[in-house]
């Protein structure tokens, strides 16, 4: 590997779904199980998308969601096991930190399982002792919500 092969892209259209597949399978236990299908529908409903190349090789990827304003939220960061300790993970997030439609959010959040500490050294903090995450599991939940009725183009009020 020469470092001068690494590319770093913010195009969706670049990402290679199978490749994504495999390194998802790879070096994500979180993403084991992912399908093609919800990977495209996952990148499409992402802006920015950052994946890292190594000539045509996939080795890193993460992608956010954000109103560029106020907030936003780091999904899915994973950089291949060949790969690590290389700093492209710091400089993928750093890319993703500093695009145009992050980088003026006020709060960037991300959930990690294992990695607390290597978010920590990047500038992000435990948030404050009263910040409560809460989780909807749609494929645990027992009870059914009930959908109002919408007319296309209008949203609930409440």
């Amino acid at each position: 590997m020469n470092s001068s092969e690494i590319r770093f892209c913010d195009l969706q259209s670049q990402v290679d779904l199978n490749q994504l597949q495999e390194l998802f399978k790879l070096a994500a236990f979180w993403a084991q199980n992912r399908k093609i299908e919800d990977l495209a529908v996952a990148i499409a409903n992402s802006d920015p998308v950052i994946s890292v190349w190594d000539e045509n090789r996939l080795i890193g990827f993460c992608r956010a969601n954000s109103d560029c304003v106020y907030r936003a939220t780091i999904w899915d960061v994973v950089v291949h096991p060949d790969y690590r300790g290389l700093g492209l993970g710091r400089k993928m997030i750093e890319t993703l930190l500093n695009h145009p439609r992050i980088v003026r959010v006020e709060r960037v959040y991300l959930m990690t399982t294992y990695q607390q500490g290597f978010y920590l050294r990047l500038g992000f903090q435990f948030p404050n002792p009263s910040t409560t995450m809460l989780l909807y599991n749609k494929h645990q939940a027992t009870s059914s919500l009930a959908t109002p009725a919408m007319v296309s183009g209008e949203s609930p009020r409440g």
